[in-house]
């Protein structure tokens, strides 16, 4: 049995930095292996996250939205006519013709977005759109293993979604029991996609841009992030007295909206929430955006590659996290 660990079980040690300014470092990075952005933050494709608000400040930050697929098709139509290559569609394994006609309207690609992305049936999946949009990028996901991982990029897709239950609305490794801490899910099929060169995105369990910086810097290319923008006043989430819900595609919650109700024989892996609205977005994506460049320069980097070649992972403790925050009153 191998050990396995989460962000709060690591820490980086810092490096020789010739970095004169925090302002230096550049964050552009692969969205997918076609594809840039210019910062290194993704919006989860979540019904209570992205949304046309949150996709406009997303493009002029220099992101791209990904759009949830948990909609009628004439709204998803309206979306990729509005935003055309900018923007990325969402589905699961179903209905192909509808997929392939948002990908003729212009959208820049689609991500195929299961629980569990490891299978027969998403590789099919992958090679159908291929087959007929060759030129139009494929995000697939969720995985957690370098397998996983490689079977998908095998099957022809342009960027895989990393983590499987770290979300913070996300139930399955309680109900199931399955799913790797996403620090080593991370870092592990991180050195598959080294060589394979194709992006790794990963999804959940960032709280802070102390976890961003702990998953770029263990080989992710991007970081999708839905919580904290589900609680900013631009996401699409409801909304009352000062607060804003946020809940997992497997609640039953959006299970009871979606389909009516739980399907037969399975339960939900995933809840609903209310929590205090944080503020803006934009001021979101400075604060996290603001602590990757000064962990570029603890690192002694100036981009996310050169923070992946130096960087060096230590074990910690409990402890370590305690010492880490400020203790004013003790």
């Amino acid at each position: 049995m191998r050990e396995a660990y989460t962000f709060d079980d690591v820490a980086l040690v810092p490096q020789f930095n010739n970095v004169p300014s925090r302002t230096e470092p550049l964050l552009e990075t692969w969205l997918t292996k076609n594809r840039k952005v210019q910062i290194p933050l993704l919006c989860a494709n979540m019904d209570t996250v992205i949304g046309e608000s949150l996709a406009d400040l997303m493009i002029a930050e220099g992101s791209l939205p990904i759009f949830h697929r948990f909609t009628d098709m004439k709204t998803q139509q309206l979306w990729v006519r509005k935003y055309k290559d900018k923007t990325f569609i969402s589905c699961g394994m179903q209905r192909v013709d509808e997929v392939r006609a948002l990908l003729d309207e212009g959208a820049a690609g689609v991500c195929i977005d299961v629980a569990h992305g490891h299978s027969d049936r998403m590789f099919r999946f992958i090679e159908e759109i291929k087959k007929s949009h060759p030129k139009q990028d494929v995000i697939a996901g969720n995985v957690c293993t370098p397998m996983a991982y490689h079977d998908l990029v095998n099957a022809g897709a342009d960027a895989v979604k990393v983590g499987v239950g770290p979300g913070a609305a996300c139930t399955t490794r309680v109900v199931t029991g399955f799913g790797v801490p996403q620090f080593s899910a991370i870092y592990d099929c991180a050195k598959i996609a080294e060589k394979l060169r194709v992006p790794l995105i990963a999804d959940g369990g960032i709280r802070g841009s102390r976890d961003v910086v702990l998953a770029l810097a263990a080989g992710a290319s991007t970081v999708m992030i839905g919580k904290l923008f589900a609680l900013t006043e631009e996401s699409s989430a409801p909304k009352k007295e000062g607060k804003a819900k946020f809940r997992g595609q497997a609640s039953a919650d959006f299970q009871n909206d979606f389909y009516g109700g739980l399907k037969e024989k399975t339960v939900a892996e995933g809840i609903d929430f209310w929590a205090p609205i944080s503020g803006s977005a934009r001021l979101l994506i400075e604060q996290l955006l603001g602590g990757l460049r000064s962990g570029l320069t603890y690192g002694g980097a100036r981009n996310i590659k050169e923070l992946q070649r130096k960087a060096e992972f230590v074990r910690v403790s409990s402890s370590y996290i305690h010492e880490s925050f400020p203790r004013p009153h003790v």
